[in-house]
């Protein structure tokens, strides 16, 4: 997480840009379409905390800002923004309506996490929240990131996520972005509700200077304090060009762009790129040792996924032909270079005097006996890769994989006896064919980038040993998930779009936990080519200091209290490498509250992974820190982090539901 962040800073820092929109917490995957779910990490907060920290930590330390977005509760994109007729908004965006508790618990979680690792930035989000747009909303700006999480450095709004002036800047908005009104700030002129208007508003009274000069302060002092001011790199001016939220041909906008243009960054980087793809890819099924691949001779490959993009590199859209390596939206990639997973199935053909047989078209695929199709006999293996788009501005209308996915891996399997399934998702799919007697693996590889070729032939060969985990639950059926979009009001008042979030902290396996329901692959769940066993489930307490329920009142640092930062416990694991392969596994650390806390706390929630590596028949000692936030809960009465009392529950496992050892321990000493 920490290189695949430095590695983005350094190219960042390389084009000239000071500021990453990078990395999300929100949405964090409260539903399973939220169309922007694959911009971020998991709907886990604990995993999606330690993810922003380490990609902050790297981002900055290639001296580039990161921003932490989209504060907060920003769960679905359908009605994000305003309806305008015009220049007037007809209906307010979508407001998320959720409880004090919740907030703290799920969704402030990463972020806290975001503001330990001093973050530079964090970008307010364009919904309204309990009522109130985001980005003027002075109790989660001022009260809960600012104050709460001792949050020091400036808040800038998402593009056009302002909707006032004064009003947002007393609430606690720093930077208004891009500056023009109307929908996505693309209003350029005099008009602004920042700009010259706040040195109106220091003048005529309404504006307190002393704010103005905390806006300044918030903003400048990351810059000098990731030595922005020495010796960086000049904008290429090709970003300049690219950046059509933000033109450079706008009134106020006269940047003196003279850095080298369209300057390669990339250093050798693909290299990082091959291995982070392959050591994601996380493995669903393998009957029989299907993988590794044995040296087959004929090679049948199905898919419009495996292929060269038809629309070229460039611009990464829900096109029919060609491989999918990113989602759309500002968060998609421009791609200079492209392996795809058939470019490398060829190469890797040529080494083993293989046969490849490609039939890249899922509607002839589906709508085809395929035995008509291939030479005769049987292929020694059959690899379908099928994908699902997902895009900013819009929620996924299905779960299902795109362009017939189902069908062709249906058509396929219907005649080839081994037949292995490659995914190129945006998040979760469903998967009617996980159980299909010809379907012997299932291969979950996610956006891996331009090396997803090679990704993918390193695991199919077994140079690469998958290790990847699910970071999210695959349900039996589609009707399973909870917290779906509004996808539409019966209303024209202004203020129709209102989404509760009357789950509350059952999102994905807390949710399947807490409803005692069966899933077809769970969280945390990924299979290897070998084996592995933990043991040993020891505890060790941090000194001989009393714990109690309240933290000790403490510094507001960057996170919040100090004290719910300490570390109180370790646990520990002895894992084994108990096959005859050597490769990686996650054993994963879950925590079960005592019977004294509140009514609607989870079964069990993740507070602990390591991906260790190991050599057939070698053990490590794998240890959970436990800090005070991690054994605790928000209490909304004193509006505090407390430990329960009662003995909590421990469970270390390979997966949210394949549990290998449990104890039990009482922490609150009185």
């Amino acid at each position: 997480m920490y290189e695949r962040g430095l590695y983005m800073g350094e190219e960042f820092r390389g084009k000239g840009a000071q500021v990453a929109l990078s990395p999300v917490a929100g949405p964090l995957g409260r539903s399973a379409y939220a169309g922007r779910n694959w911009e971020g990490f998991s709907p886990d907060p604990y995993l999606t905390g330690k993810a922003m920290e380490e990609t902050i930590k790297g981002i900055q330390a290639a001296g580039v800002q990161a921003t932490a977005k989209h504060w907060i509760a920003n769960e679905q994109e359908t009605q994000r923004n305003p309806t305008y007729n015009g220049s007037v908004i007809v209906q307010e965006s979508i407001s998320s309506n959720l409880d004090d508790r919740t907030m703290h618990e799920l969704y402030m979680w990463p972020f806290a996490n975001a503001v330990r690792a001093g973050v530079s930035s964090v970008m307010c989000s364009y919904q309204r929240l309990n009522g109130s747009y985001t980005c003027e909303n002075s109790k989660a700006l001022n009260g809960l990131l600012k104050e709460e999480l001792g949050f020091q450095g400036y808040v800038m709004s998402d593009w056009g996520g302002t909707h006032s002036g004064v009003p947002s800047i007393e609430s606690g908005l720093d930077m208004n972005m891009p500056g023009g009104l109307g929908l996505y700030g693309l209003t350029f002129g005099e008009a602004s509700d920042f700009g010259r208007n706040v040195s109106i508003a220091v003048s005529n009274g309404t504006l307190d200077a002393s704010r103005v000069d905390d806006m300044i302060i918030r903003i400048m002092t990351p810059y000098f304090h990731l030595g922005q001011d020495v010796d960086f790199p000049l904008v290429d001016p090709s970003s300049g060009d690219l950046n059509t939220f933000s033109p450079t041909d706008t009134w106020f906008r006269y940047f003196n762009l003279n850095g080298t243009r369209s300057r390669d960054v990339r250093g050798n980087h693909s290299e990082s790129i091959r291995e982070l793809g392959a050591s994601a890819t996380v493995m669903l099924k393998n009957v029989n040792n299907t993988l590794p691949l044995k040296a087959p001779k004929v090679i049948a490959i199905f898919g419009n996924d495996a292929g060269e993009p038809a629309p070229g590199y460039l611009n990464q859209n829900n096109y029919e032909a060609g491989t999918l390596v990113a989602g759309g939206g500002s968060g998609t990639g421009r791609l200079t270079s492209l392996v795809t997973p058939l470019d490398a199935l060829k190469a890797q053909a040529l080494k083993t005097g293989a046969i490849i047989e490609p039939y890249l078209n899922n509607t002839l695929i589906a709508d085809t006996d395929i035995q008509t199709l291939l030479n005769p006999g049987q292929p020694d293996v059959c690899l379908v890769f099928l994908k699902t788009w997902a895009e900013e501005a819009a929620d996924r209308k299905s779960l299902d994989t795109d362009w017939r996915g189902n069908d062709v891996v249906e058509s396929v399997a219907s005649y080839c006896s081994n037949t292995v399934v490659i995914t190129h998702s945006s998040g979760i799919n469903n998967l009617p064919f996980a159980n299909h007697t010809n379907v012997t693996a299932i291969l979950a590889a996610h956006f891996p980038g331009e090396q997803t070729g090679n990704s993918i032939v390193d695991v199919l060969y077994g140079a690469v040993n998958p290790s990847g985990k699910l970071p999210y639950t695959i349900a039996l059926e589609i009707d399973d998930y909870n917290a779906l979009p509004l996808t539409s009001v019966n209303s024209t008042d202004p203020y129709a779009w209102n989404i509760y979030f009357e789950e509350k902290l059952e999102i994905d396996y807390r949710y399947f936990d807490a409803q005692n329901m069966s899933v077809r692959y769970e969280f945390g769940f990924g299979l290897s080519y070998t084996t592995f066993s933990v043991s040993d489930l020891t505890f060790l307490k941090c000194g001989n200091a009393t714990v109690t329920s309240v933290a000790p009142a403490g510094a507001v640092n960057p996170g919040g209290n100090e004290a719910l930062w300490e570390t109180l416990w370790y646990v520990t694991v002895e894992l084994t490498n108990t096959g005859t392969v050597a490769g990686a596994e996650v054993p994963q650390l879950y925590l079960s509250l005592p019977a004294s806390a509140p009514a609607g706390t989870p079964p069990k929630q993740l507070r602990g992974f390591e991906k260790v590596y190991l050599e057939p028949g070698a053990s490590s000692t794998v240890t959970f820190p436990l800090m005070r936030r991690d054994l605790s809960y928000w209490d909304i009465i004193s509006q505090d982090w407390l430990i329960p009392e009662g003995e909590f529950g421990f469970s270390v496992g390979f997966s949210s539901r394949d549990i290998k050892l449990t104890a039990g321990l009482t922490v609150v000493d009185s």
